[in-house]
């Protein structure tokens, strides 16, 4: 499973967060919202130290990950996050 952040999404959660370089987001699972796939779980978004990684990116300094335990949430799909911006927040595609 890969994740793929663009530029915009980038720069979004680097002034959202407070990130500077070193820093890591973690993408996890929560009870809740909706998504394509998994019904009744979402994902969500915070500034964290990695415990066991999963899966990473590193972007300009900043590393996204996804912890081992929070995998099956992705249904063998890769993470896409870019940045819609008429309403100015990024949004996370599940891509085969």
């Amino acid at each position: 499973m890969e994740i793929t952040i663009d530029d915009n999404a980038l720069n979004w959660y680097k002034d959202e967060l407070n990130l500077n370089n070193g820093d890591s987001v973690q993408f996890f699972v929560r009870y809740g919202g909706c998504s394509n796939v998994q019904k009744g779980f979402s994902l969500g978004v915070t500034k964290q130290t990695p415990d066991e990684i999963g899966s990473k990116v590193e972007k300009n300094g900043i590393t996204f990950f996804i912890e081992n335990r929070d995998l099956w949430y992705f249904d063998n799909h890769n993470l896409h996050v870019v940045l819609d911006n008429k309403l100015n927040e990024p949004i996370f595609t599940y891509v085969d």
